[in-house]
């Protein structure tokens, strides 16, 4: 006997198939005009645009480092945690008064290298605990709800840590008195030692990462978490304190670009979580939320789109600059929603 398909069901593969076809057209197309955008800009001025890719690479590690704690989080409890940018300000906050009001540094030397990784090390203790605060208090509680609840949840505590960066840093934009030349080489006025900073705590993260998840029992203990919490508590692990364990993780990620931060840039505000979040979260989606490296390839993509854009004899200018990347996180939704490194995945019913 001789199956045949109905008219309707091949009707809706022929669907499938052209929508699969248009997306990797449109994605070609895409990847065609940045091409030729870029080499556009090299030829038109080579200088400006070395120089606006490697300040594109210096934030985009930056972004990377913010990245890695939205998708460490999302990686085994999917939650969007939208507190995590303002996280962050925190953590510029903490690094700032250690750096300058504790220690009473200035300046990026030697001794301000030191005082730089204690600022570090404390404000990743600091945003760590407040991170393992929060999802003892709320997200724990909210773990078998609907996804909804603890997404509005992470809203809320976006807003307290916005109140508390208000009360500790101000309302207005604060700057600090720190020196950010640290000498050595340059490009039309970009620092290469800034970007060796920048890139030498991210990059090292990222491996520690890497082989904390791959290579150890608690990295076990989270994977086996992420695939199925209970089949992970029937085999005696304790989910909680993974959990946990990732919270803290995320939150000393975020203590660590904070102080990078102020570091490279010697202000802060009350509201630089929301911008920078949305950006790392952008990244994070661009890589493939819940992939490391993803999340840190997104982050340089995004840096250096941004970078390019901003300074090159071609690109929009600043003014353009968010809606250049929320276009990007727009149109990989619409035809690559898992990102560059992630997997397709299909919900069984």
């Amino acid at each position: 006997m001789v199956a045949v398909a109905s008219p309707s069901l091949t009707r809706i593969r022929r669907k499938v198939r052209l929508g699969e076809t248009a997306g990797r057209v449109v994605g070609v197309l895409i990847l065609l005009a940045l091409a030729v955008w870029i080499v556009a800009n090299v030829i038109k001025g080579p200088g400006q645009f070395f120089a606006a890719l490697l300040t594109g690479l210096d934030n985009g590690a930056l972004y990377a480092l913010i990245a890695l704690g939205y998708t460490m989080v999302y990686g085994i409890i999917e939650l969007i945690n939208f507190a995590h940018g303002d996280l962050f300000m925190l953590g510029t906050v903490v690094s700032a008064n250690v750096f300058v009001k504790w220690l009473g540094l200035g300046d990026l030397g030697a001794a301000g290298l030191a005082g730089l990784l204690l600022s570090m090390v404390i404000a990743m203790i600091v945003c760590a605990l407040i991170n393992v605060g929060t999802e003892l208090v709320a997200y724990r509680r909210l773990r078998n709800a609907p996804k909804l609840a603890p997404l509005i949840t992470a809203v809320g505590f976006s807003f307290i840590f916005q109140d508390i960066g208000i009360n500790l840093n101000g309302s207005a934009p604060r700057n600090w008195p720190i020196t950010t030349n640290l000498g050595g080489p340059s490009w039309n006025g970009f620092q290469f030692y800034q970007l060796l900073l920048v890139a030498g705590v991210t990059l090292p993260l990222l491996a520690l990462m890497s082989w904390i998840v791959t290579k150890t029992s608690r990295g076990k203990a989270m994977r086996a978490v992420a695939s199925d919490q209970d089949g992970a508590r029937l085999m005696g692990i304790n989910v909680n304190q993974t959990i946990s364990f990732v919270f803290a993780l995320g939150g000393a990620l975020a203590g660590s670009a904070g102080a990078l931060w102020i570091a490279t840039h010697a202000s802060n505000s009350y509201n630089l979580g929301l911008r920078l979040g949305l950006i790392a979260f952008t990244a994070a989606v661009l890589g493939g939320i819940g992939n490391l490296v993803g999340a840190v390839l997104g982050g340089l993509l995004i840096g250096v789109i941004e970078g390019v854009n901003n300074g090159a004899a071609y690109g929009l200018g600043q003014q353009w600059s968010q809606t250049v990347i929320f276009i990007i996180l727009i149109t990989l939704m619409v035809f690559r929603p898992e990102g560059l490194l992630g997997r397709r995945t299909t919900e069984k019913v």
